[in-house]
């Protein structure tokens, strides 16, 4: 593995889009998402989908100067128009305007439509969270999980985010797919030819298949209940932003990269002085984490963990080590910057990660 420092990672992701004219403000969101996603330690969400992006963006799938459009259409509701950028600006401008309504009003709903992959959700659900608010996101996706009980996919991964400030740490933060895992973590997990996990997906006729080069479709969580939970988010995101929905999404990878995706998104954001003292509801949520960590685990050294713990261990750690990319994914990111001009950043040393 190859080590980047976060910094020098995020500025090198800054320069990349720079020089390819994307406006300043769209490609900061897209580097603070992608960085995040990484120095989290949700590879499949991070850097690495830097040059998928780029390659969209110089086919006309990917807008790099937006023309946003909002109509609020009532106290805590509005519909925001992406203009086909990258939905990490997209996303981030729908959380900031459900924010700004929800100080008027207590609570901002945001769907956002004509947008593209906005990458993990947790970067705009933090964005609520770390100004003092509970934040959630949705957003829906091309067909991927297997229909319960059926034998082709309809729903994509349709993840769900939801996050919330604390007293002594880092937000709450719950980010989860529909499905057992995302595609990404099946293309990078799976890219070296290994058998995958058990119950992560199915082949072309809807039996399970653990070989990478099989999976045509993903589990959904819990059988039904995932399948349940996906369509309520292609609601949220296909219907309410009048977006398509289920097999009419444009897929990312497989379809022309020509083609707009045009996706929805979903963005509440939730003044908690709105319901309860915002110190009190801190105090108890903290109180909540740790009697969950004290509980007894099955298997000793093994704890008991909230959602967010895994995520708050891998920024602590590669805050101090680095953020590890593949030696194919390192080579991607040098060789468009190189084809740049632009300078590469210092890696960090295998010694200082031995």
């Amino acid at each position: 593995m190859v080590y980047l420092p976060p910094a020098e990672l995020k500025r090198l992701c800054q320069d990349l889009l720079s020089s390819y004219q994307v406006r300043d403000d769209v490609a900061a969101h897209v580097t603070e998402g992608l960085v995040l996603a990484s120095h989290r330690g949700v590879d499949s969400h991070g850097v690495r989908l830097l040059p998928h992006y780029i390659r969209g963006l110089q086919a006309g799938r990917i807008n790099p100067n937006p023309e946003f459009r909002f109509d609020q259409r009532a106290a805590a509701t509005g519909h925001l128009d992406g203009d086909h950028t990258f939905g990490h600006a997209a996303g981030a401008e729908g959380m900031k305007l459900a924010m700004k309504m929800a100080q008027s009003a207590g609570m901002g709903a945001v769907g956002v439509g004509n947008s593209s992959h906005f990458g993990a959700a947790a970067y705009f659900s933090l964005m609520a969270a770390g100004e003092g608010m509970i934040g959630l996101s949705f957003t829906h996706a091309d067909a991927l999980m297997q229909s319960h009980g059926g034998k082709r996919s309809f729903f994509g991964t349709n993840p769900i985010c939801f996050a919330a400030p604390c007293r002594d740490e880092e937000p709450f933060c719950l980010d989860m797919a529909t499905t057992t895992v995302t595609w990404n973590r099946v293309l990078r997990e799976g890219g070296d030819g290994r058998q995958l996990p058990d119950n992560w997906g199915a082949d072309a006729d809807g039996i399970a298949t653990r070989d990478p080069k099989e999976i045509a479709m993903l589990n959904p969580i819990g059988g039904y209940k995932g399948f349940g939970l996906a369509m309520m988010v292609d609601v949220l995101c296909g219907l309410l932003t009048d977006m398509p929905f289920g097999r009419g999404i444009t897929r990312m990878y497989d379809d022309p990269i020509e083609e707009h995706r045009s996706l929805g998104h979903f963005f509440m954001a939730i003044r908690i002085d709105g319901f309860t003292d915002p110190e009190r509801f801190k105090n108890r949520i903290q109180q909540m984490m740790d009697d969950v960590r004290a509980e007894p685990p099955q298997v000793a050294g093994n704890p008991v963990q909230v959602a967010g713990d895994p995520e708050k261990a891998a920024q602590k750690e590669r805050s101090l080590n680095g953020i590890p990319l593949s030696p194919t994914e390192w080579e991607e990111l040098a060789g468009l910057a190189r084809g740049r001009g632009l300078s590469l950043p210092a890696l960090i040393s295998e010694k200082q990660n031995s």
